[in-house]
């Protein structure tokens, strides 16, 4: 008897695609959900980091309970409803004293705290500094302005470089120095004859600053600094005081318009162009005696050795 029910075939078929179909979307609705789980949750611990790090900084900043090694504390909430919670206080910071008005209690306070270890409470000196009292404004300007002081050690060489006070200080200490005893007031500097004061200089200063003005080596390790940065009134104000082992040149041997002449002449060596050549550093002939011997014997030694190679 061969009898088929053709019927149960197709209907077979159709319950296997069903089953297979609900299998798969069971399975992409499953995996959907846990992805959107997952996405969920790590969005939500990575927002509650982040919120924790901002509080963290913001409690750092403000100096607040979020401080390392502090306790941690609720920010205080206003009671009233509907109010805007404040911030933590933040914790209070050191304020600068503000600078006073009067030049002489400013300048008191800046000699106190930056002098006086050198040069004594009532600028009579110690063995570490000078005596101050015979130091007017000329010596004081002088001085601070152009950097030598005050010295990072008592035992510290003087030297040029960026000065520790502004402006309105170095006037402060000048004030308060100044009544300490009398000196040489600071200069006033007009326009000299520069041929008069290149006569001056070189009779006076070329000795020791050289001839060019860029200074030189002297006995004992000492040296006179070169003369192209100072300003017209350091100038004139180190010939009046005479700092260190420089001499002082008082009213007596040079006139304020002869001090003026000198000034000018070392100006002009500043915008000097240079057009017989090369500059060599300004130091005059040493600088071309050792070009002279370096380059010319240098290669006339090259040109022997080579017609002896010729010569064999």
């Amino acid at each position: 008897m061969r009898y088929h029910d053709h019927r149960l075939g197709p209907a077979r078929h159709v319950t296997r695609r069903t089953v297979r179909g609900a299998a798969r979307d069971t399975a992409r609705h499953t995996l959907g959900q846990a992805v959107r789980h997952a996405a969920k949750h790590t969005v939500k611990h990575a927002a509650r980091g982040a919120l924790l790090l901002v509080v963290a900084a913001a409690g750092a900043l403000s100096g607040g309970p979020a401080d390392a090694g502090a306790r941690s504390e609720p920010w205080p909430r206003s009671s009233a409803p509907g109010a805007r919670s404040e911030p933590w206080p933040p914790s209070p910071r050191p304020v600068p004293s503000p600078v006073t008005n009067d030049p002489f209690a400013r300048g008191r306070q800046l000699y106190r705290a930056t002098c006086a270890g050198c040069h004594g409470q009532d600028g009579g000196g110690s063995q570490n500094g000078p005596s101050l009292r015979d130091a007017g404004p000329a010596d004081v300007d002088y001085q601070v302005s152009s950097g030598r002081m005050p010295l990072p050690a008592p035992d510290a060489v003087p030297r040029r470089g960026k000065p520790a006070f502004g402006r309105h200080d170095i006037d402060a200490l000048i004030a308060y120095v100044s009544t300490l005893g009398r000196g040489e007031p600071i200069p006033r500097v007009a326009p000299g004859d520069v041929r008069l004061g290149a006569t001056l200089y070189l009779q006076n200063c070329a000795s020791c600053h050289s001839a060019s003005a860029v200074g030189a080596a002297l006995p004992d390790g000492r040296y006179a600094p070169s003369l192209m940065y100072p300003s017209s009134t350091q100038i004139a104000e180190a010939i009046r005081i005479g700092p260190g082992t420089m001499p002082q040149f008082s009213q007596g041997t040079l006139s304020d318009a002869e001090v003026n002449s000198i000034i000018g002449y070392i100006l002009a060596l500043r915008r000097t162009d240079d057009r017989g050549g090369a500059k060599l550093g300004g130091v005059g002939p040493v600088a071309e005696g050792l070009v002279a011997w370096v380059f010319g014997i240098g290669l006339l030694l090259i040109v022997i050795r080579l017609l002896g190679k010729r010569a064999r």
